[in-house]
């Protein structure tokens, strides 16, 4: 059996014992580590006194905004204190931020405070920081996965420099890999990799650095109890049951993916929107909400271009809310594939929209006289209904007269395009416009064709 010992370090996980000790062992985000970059000049501020910027990472889990933390402190020789936002509160930053100012003064020590998760932090608690980041007390490197606009208070973003973190390529997870396997901070040598296990791994990782080397670990712990520790394909398939999608449904994937998702439909690329309805439903989104967004697309996007969309978009949720999850995918994934490949229009949104905004322009006159309610007590002295011609009684069922205001006659709100249903709403439109009018209707029409469905 293999030597062991390097699988094993107490219950230090291989990611921990993998972090870099600097800023040159950081395995990708070079756009922010080239010469003279803020985080490169502070790493190198050993004095401390260069009068270094609070800094803000914002990017996505496993990209390295902890192991970018403490390389910083580790390279400048500053004091590194580490906060979580799920655990401390006001008490703990103050006390920090007290000992570091102490620290500062009595042994000319600057303190590096690294807080996870600010986002978590409530503005009460990120007004703490204030007078230790404003004052020079502490250099705030504060970590967050959700965007800083809309999670960090606006006096201390002001007062940091916010970097975006991205995604690791294949390329930074395979040298994160490689290193792992051979460092004696890591496995020693004690596994084998096979190349195949090796880009499953980096497959399954989805750029996550993190999810990469548990992955590693829990391979390698499986092939060393065999005759041969040799990490195979099979070996990561079965340590790695499936690939947890980095996917946060608060955070800002699960914006990212509902947006895909949408613009996918609407653009008429089945593939694509399939991809992402998978990605929502691997990741256990709620599937009331792709329900819902499903329902909002038939209406606003297919429309009258093909109104059994929306009927079958309602019937998917109705569906989903009886069977349930996972049988509720199947579902969800016929009504994708109809919308995604059903003509397009959006001329009915657009027409409320339209309505809409007149609506509060003020552009809405009185209800016409002839439309109003004749029938309570006094409405016909006032003059109510008198004038109103009852459609049924009238050809095709459409008689002339206005029922706009007249601020409005002739107004135009839904305007038809070419495509699916709406081809033949149009001159149905234009044939039902000409007989409200009491204009001749248009020389191709067939007049029993004029209310027809068809």
């Amino acid at each position: 059996m293999a030597d062991q010992q390097g699988l094993f370090s107490g219950s230090t996980p291989l990611a921990v014992r993998m972090r870099p000790a600097s800023l040159d062992e950081v395995a990708g985000q070079r756009h922010l580590l080239t010469p003279g970059s803020p985080l490169v000049a502070l790493a190198r501020d050993a004095s401390g006194t260069s009068g270094a910027v609070s800094v803000i990472l914002w990017g996505p889990p496993g990209t390295g905004k902890t192991t970018l933390a403490q390389a910083i402190a580790r390279s400048s020789g500053r004091r590194f204190v580490e906060l979580s936002a799920v655990t401390a509160g006001v008490k703990d930053v103050r006390q920090v931020i007290d000992e570091a100012r102490s620290s500062r003064d009595l042994y000319g020590v600057s303190t590096v405070l690294f807080l996870d998760e600010i986002h978590r932090f409530s503005k009460a608690q990120q007004d703490a920081l204030l007078p230790g980041v404003e004052n020079g007390w502490v250099v705030l490197v504060a970590a967050t996965t959700e965007n800083p606009s809309f999670s960090v208070v606006a006096p201390l973003l002001s007062r940091s420099l916010l970097l975006t973190l991205e995604q690791l390529s294949d390329d930074d997870l395979g040298v994160l890999i490689d290193r792992a396997v051979a460092d004696p901070r890591g496995l020693k040598g004690a596994v084998e990799l096979e190349d195949e296990a090796r880009s499953a791994i980096i497959r399954l990782a989805s750029g996550d650095a993190r999810r990469a080397l548990t992955a590693l670990e829990a391979a390698a712990v499986i092939a060393s109890a065999g005759p041969e520790p040799v990490v195979t394909a099979e070996i990561v398939a079965s340590a790695v049951d499936r690939a947890l999608l980095r996917y946060d449904r608060q955070g800002d994937e699960h914006y990212d993916v509902i947006s895909a998702f949408i613009k996918s439909v609407r653009g008429s690329d089945v593939d694509a929107s399939l991809h992402y309805l998978a990605r929502m439903i691997e990741a256990g989104e709620d599937p009331r909400f792709i329900a819902r967004r499903i329902m909002i697309l038939a209406a606003e996007d297919i429309g009258m271009a093909d109104p059994q969309a929306l009927t079958l978009a309602v019937s998917a949720a109705e569906g989903v809310q009886l069977i349930g999850m996972p049988e509720g995918r199947i579902l969800l994934a016929e009504a994708v594939v109809y919308l995604a490949t059903a003509p397009k229009s959006n001329a009915s949104y657009l027409a409320l929209d339209r309505a809409i905004a007149d609506v509060r322009a003020g552009r809405i006159g009185r209800v016409p006289i002839h439309l109003r309610d004749a029938h309570y007590p006094g409405a016909k002295r006032l003059g109510h209904g008198k004038g109103y011609r009852y459609a049924h009684d009238a050809p095709y069922s459409v008689a002339e007269q206005t029922y706009l205001p007249d601020e409005l006659v002739g107004t135009r709100y839904y305007e038809p395009v070419g495509n699916g249903y709406e081809r033949e709403v149009g001159p149905r439109l234009e044939r039902l416009r000409a007989l409200l009018e009491g204009r001749p209707m248009p020389q191709k029409a067939e007049p029993d064709d004029t209310t027809s469905g068809s």
